[in-house]
Order: C-alpha cells, then structure tokens, then sequence
C-alpha cells in the first residue's frame, strides 16, 4: 500500500538528509497531461513496476467549469480511477494534483471576482481528492501589473489554501511559487534562460510562510512541501534550454536554509535524461512533464498515419483532419506561433498545441479510423522499420503488441521510462 503523502514527505527528508549524498537522491515525475492514452500509458507503467504514480491536472485543463477538457475536478478523478481499474493499477499509487492552481483562466477578470472562481477551483479540486496543490496565485488580473508583489501572492495563495482547508482539513500538501516563462513552454524561439535567484527563493519561502503561519497556522505551513522555482529550463516552439547545474549553483545552496522544502521543476520536457538527472540530485524532486508526453503520442499517430497511407492511398489522413481544425479553430495557438510559419508549428511544434484539439469529434473521429484502418490492413514489419524504427525491434520480439494503439502507448512510455531513470538513485540509473 503507498501513502501519498508520505512519499512526497520522503523525498523532502532525503534532500535534507546530512548523510544521503546527491547521487543517492529519488525523484518523482509528475504526468501533467489530460489525454487518456497518456493517462493509461503511465497507470500501466506504474502497474507494472508496482510504483506510485503522480497526475497532474492544470488550471485550463481541468475546473468547475470544465476547462479546455470539458471535466470539472471530479470527472477528471473519476477518468483516471477508471483507467487505473481497467489496467489493475492500485488505486492506492496513484497520487492526484493539481497545477497552477490560482486565477489564471480568469485573470481577464477584476482580481476579486477571479480569485472568488480560484477559491472555487480549489475547493473542487480538494473535494476531489486531489492531495497535492500547487498554488500559483502570481499574475496580475485586470487593472493589474503582471507581475505582483511576493506579499500579494502569498496572501493569495493562503487564501486559497483556506479554501481547500475548509473542505478538506488537514489533507492537501502544498506547492507554492510559480516559473517564468509562463507553464506550457515559452512563446519564442530561446538561447538563454536565468534562474531565480537565490535571494528571490529565500524571500519567497519567508513571506509565503510568515503569512500562513499568520492566517492559517504553522500546522497547515508543515504541509507546504515544495517551491517552483526556474532552474535554467525549458523549452520553445523549435528548442530546448538544457539544465546548466553551475548556473542553478547559487539556488540550490538556498535549499539548505529551507528546512522541510524541495524544488519543483517546471517544463523539463525535452531535457536529457542525465539532465533530469542532476535536476535531481541538486533538490529538483519534482520533475513536470506534459507536452513532451503528447507530442511523442503526436509522433507515434502521425508515423502510423503515414504507414496506413502508404497501404491505403485513397484514405483521408489524420494529418489533414487536424491541420483543416487547427486553422478553422486558430485560438489555441494563434498566440504562441508567427502565422507565416503556421503551417509547419501547428503540428510539429515542441510547445504541442496540437494538444488542444485531441478532443474535438472530427479529430477523435479520424484517429478511430486510422486505428480501424490498421487493424485491416495489418502492420508489416518493413513499414514499421520505415516509420517506427524505435519501436521496430519491440515489435518484432514480441514484446510490443502489434497494434496501433500498442504502439502510441509504448512511445509515451519511452518518454516515462526516461523520467524513470532520472528519478532513481544513480547506482540503480
């Protein structure tokens, strides 16, 4: 049996344990991704190596008014317990969050009106059962600077720690701070990124916990595990900026002055695995990951839509279907990709916008067929080779089931096993 809690209790008492080197350290990755190919690939990873497993549901995706997604807190719950039924993972690994938890969806809105419909949020997240909350109360709402002062944020954010409080006594662990660029990846092309300062984690942590200790108590303060801070990492529409531990020295240090806190990082997708790695060793417990998730789901889908073209010609590709919804519906991108390269980031973009639009019926629709179409036609081996090559030998030994769905859930594992071995010990790496 796990306890949620007290695994996450674990890896803050590890990284302030004297006697534990670095290279000793465990690590959690937190699947922050809505899609239910990728919810099943990790519930059967975790099934299978009998592993807790960490779900993330954000702000957008997932609210009392249902988000991007369509579920409210709830539903999302209940998606996630019935695909951990269907694959015998016990539901007692499985670890529920929530991420960016805070006015975000209604900062177009006067600040007391959008943290009344935060306060909401978290209150439906907490009667969920979502246990770890990442309050994230630091940008501005309407008649707003977008960036708000440390005090502001904090008294934010124990407000909405009171609201969970109130439905849920005693049961949420914490998450507070937030990461710059903005969650999902930055909007540009990057060669350079400055993590925070020591001096702004040290000030964070103080006047977040002076002002719960205040207004909640020290007891609800105990529970506040970890600080989101920008390592150095992440990622652009085209590229990647990898982890650069000399540059995060200073940061790291400051973990030693905060007992009972680790680190969350923040849009690690795309780093590389011995990358993710010394984000752990130097208290980076918490290792997010969501749109690398769905872009190797995008990946495996297209290469399986290429493969069923190559057998039948005539069909209507998935990646058409897509392209066509994308720019009849261009909000979820529109804002993040120069239009005269549109063509190109709509689909094969790092920051994975695409992500937005698995839900929609034509698209659903088109993957059902693609699948539908494979199971006809079947899979040879030399199309396999062609547009699946990393998978190719899996498939041939037997060890991947040749299927079309088979396939899309072991190339999110793959991205989920690198996650694996970055969070173990490195004498068991």
């Amino acid at each position: 049996m796990h306890n949620p809690t007290s695994i996450l209790k674990d890896l803050v008492k590890q990284v302030h344990d004297p006697d534990l080197a670095k290279e000793e350290r465990r690590g959690i990755p937190s699947v922050c991704s809505a899609h239910p190919v990728v919810l099943e690939a990790a519930l059967r990873r975790a099934a299978r190596n009998k592993t807790p497993v960490l779900i993330e549901a954000t702000c957008n995706q997932v609210n009392q008014e249902g988000g991007y997604t369509g579920m409210t807190p709830a539903d999302f719950r209940n998606l996630v317990t019935s695909i951990a039924e269907r694959v015998s993972c016990p539901i007692d690994a499985v670890i529920l969050g929530g991420d960016h938890l805070g006015p975000n969806p209604w900062k177009h809105l006067p600040p007391e009106d959008a943290m009344a419909r935060a306060g909401q949020m978290v209150e439906a997240y907490a009667s969920a059962g979502f246990l770890k909350l990442h309050l994230d109360t630091s940008m501005g709402c309407a008649g707003e600077p977008a960036a708000l002062a440390d005090a502001v944020v904090a008294e934010r954010a124990a407000f909405l720690a009171s609201r969970a409080e109130a439905v849920a006594p005693g049961m949420a662990v914490y998450v507070v701070g937030t990461e710059v660029p903005v969650p999902g990846g930055a909007q540009e092309a990057l060669d350079h990124l400055v993590p925070t300062t020591a001096h702004a984690a040290r000030s964070t942590a103080t006047i977040t916990r002076e002002i719960f200790s205040r207004t909640l108590s020290e007891e609800v303060w105990s529970r506040v595990l970890a600080l989101v801070v920008q390592p150095g990492v992440e990622f652009g529409v085209e590229n990647t900026i990898f982890y650069e531990r000399r540059k995060a020295r200073d940061l790291v240090e400051t973990l030693d002055e905060l007992p009972g806190i680790i680190f969350e990082a923040h849009s690690t997708d795309y780093q590389t695995v011995g990358n993710l790695r010394s984000l752990v060793e130097d208290g980076f417990s918490v290792l997010k990951v969501g749109p690398a998730l769905t872009f190797a789901l995008r990946e495996a889908l297209f290469s399986l839509d290429g493969l069923a073209s190559v057998l039948r010609p005539e069909r209507t590709s998935l990646v058409s279907v897509l392209n066509d919804i994308m720019r009849a519906n261009p909000s979820f991108w529109k804002d993040h990709y120069d239009s005269d390269r549109a063509d190109t980031l709509c689909l094969y973009s790092y920051s994975d916008r695409i992500r937005y639009y698995w839900t929609h019926p034509n698209v659903q629709r088109a993957v059902s067929s693609l699948l539908g179409d494979l199971e006809e036609t079947g899979l040879p081996d030399p199309l396999i080779s062609q547009f699946l090559p990393k998978l190719y030998e899996r498939v041939r030994t037997g060890e991947i089931p040749r299927e079309g769905k088979a396939l899309v859930l072991a190339a999110v594992e793959d991205v989920l096993d690198d996650y694996s071995v970055a969070c173990a010990p490195s004498k068991q790496a």
